[in-house]
């Protein structure tokens, strides 16, 4: 009997993932050429940043990123079909298939959470704050004359007129 809930898992994640995933040069070429309208963001899910570059794309701005953007492509689709490989993989209960069995992405890739991976190291706490140091609240002043309770660093009893000691 197998552990996975699915007969196949991994069959499961290559479709799914094949899907998904996004390529490199489409996203460069979508910069490149729609930039101004934000296509290569809505491409890669940014919604939000491709309705702003469709509303401002009068304005030329839009058109100049686009053509910046379109040399961070690669990078932004390798960052994004990494993501969703992790997502696949921990839907589905599996390491993500490619990766070594550390669960650490190959180099270039970015890491996502893996099922059955190792956890990463815990970051020390930083050091506790200290506890302010006690304030001490001087003992009122007692005259020895008429037992009256005077304020703390008082010279002369408030009932008596005498010196305190």
């Amino acid at each position: 009997m197998s552990t996975y809930a699915y007969p196949n898992p991994q069959a499961i994640f290559y479709q799914q993932y094949n899907a998904a995933k996004r390529d490199e040069v489409v996203g460069i070429l979508l910069a490149l050429f729609l930039g101004s309208f934000g296509v290569h963001h809505f491409y890669l899910r940014r919604t939000g940043l491709g309705i702003l570059y469709a509303c401002f794309f009068w304005s030329g701005i839009p058109g100049l990123l686009g053509f910046i953007e379109c040399f961070f492509m690669p990078g932004r689709v390798r960052e994004f079909n990494s993501i969703q490989a992790a997502a696949i993989a921990a839907s589905l209960g599996i390491p993500v298939p490619g990766w070594p069995a550390g669960g650490v992405p190959p180099i270039g890739a970015v890491p996502g959470p893996v099922m059955g991976g190792p956890m990463p190291p815990v970051p020390p706490m930083p050091p506790a704050i200290p506890p302010p140091p006690p304030t001490y609240i001087a003992a009122p002043a007692v005259c020895a004359r008429c037992q009256y309770s005077n304020a703390a660093g008082a010279k002369f009893c408030a009932g008596c007129g005498s010196a305190l000691g």
